[in-house]
């Protein structure tokens, strides 16, 4: 499906029904890497997987920025007349729900962000100097957005208002002590570290994750 949101063409798919749940993945993906997720989500909720703007299907903006990301979904959400949902955002996609949330709280049930950071800081050294030598290799603008956003401070996180679980792998290219940063800073906010997973593995093509957040948006 396609919905223009002001100058924005943004393509999602609706599946399912029960409480609403939007879906949001990670830097130069698609939703398609919640396809099992969403087969067994799906059985529970209404699920809105989309694809953010200069991703997938959805149209090419002329400049990229977390900011902008936040408000397709904040206007996806009002036009739609998505009632109440869950974010539940992966890498790229979390930082959307935590700007979504600081922003909007009053529009959500709650947040779930697996591997986000608050900055390019929050990235391990060995990961930043990475996505530096891919960016020197490409002029793609999505790669070059994770060095320069996003720029999230402590305190506009006491912002958010709604129940928030902050997810990472135990191998992730985000520092620990990024995503504990993230969680102490939100009021009543849950932490979990998955034993063992990088920062792909427990979400990336992984309807398993499902059981790891089926208790907080229920």
């Amino acid at each position: 499906m396609y919905i223009q949101l002001n100058s924005q063409v943004i393509c999602y798919e609706k599946t399912g029904e029960g409480s609403p749940v939007i879906l949001i993945h990670g830097n130069r993906e698609d939703h398609h890497i919640f396809d099992e997720l969403v087969e067994v989500m799906s059985q529970q909720h209404t699920v809105y997987a989309m694809d953010t703007r200069g991703h997938g299907e959805s149209a090419t903006p002329k400049e990229y920025h977390y900011d902008d990301m936040a408000s397709d979904v904040i206007n996806l959400i009002k036009a739609l007349d998505i009632e109440k949902p869950y974010i539940l955002g992966y890498s790229d996609g979390g930082i959307i729900a935590l700007i979504v949330a600081i922003r909007e709280s009053r529009l959500l049930s709650g947040i779930i962000c697996c591997g986000a950071n608050l900055n390019p800081a929050g990235f391990h050294h060995r990961d930043l100097h990475e996505i530096k030598k891919a960016a020197r290799k490409s002029d793609d603008p999505r790669i070059k957005l994770m060095l320069l956003e996003p720029d999230i401070k402590e305190r506009e996180l006491s912002n958010i208002t709604v129940p928030a679980l902050i997810m990472a792998g135990e191998k992730d290219c985000i520092k620990e002590k990024e995503t504990s940063k993230i969680a102490a800073s939100i009021p009543n906010a849950q932490v979990e570290i998955v034993p063992g997973a990088t920062h792909s593995s427990y979400v990336v093509h992984n309807g398993a994750l499902y059981d790891g957040v089926r208790n907080f948006i229920s």
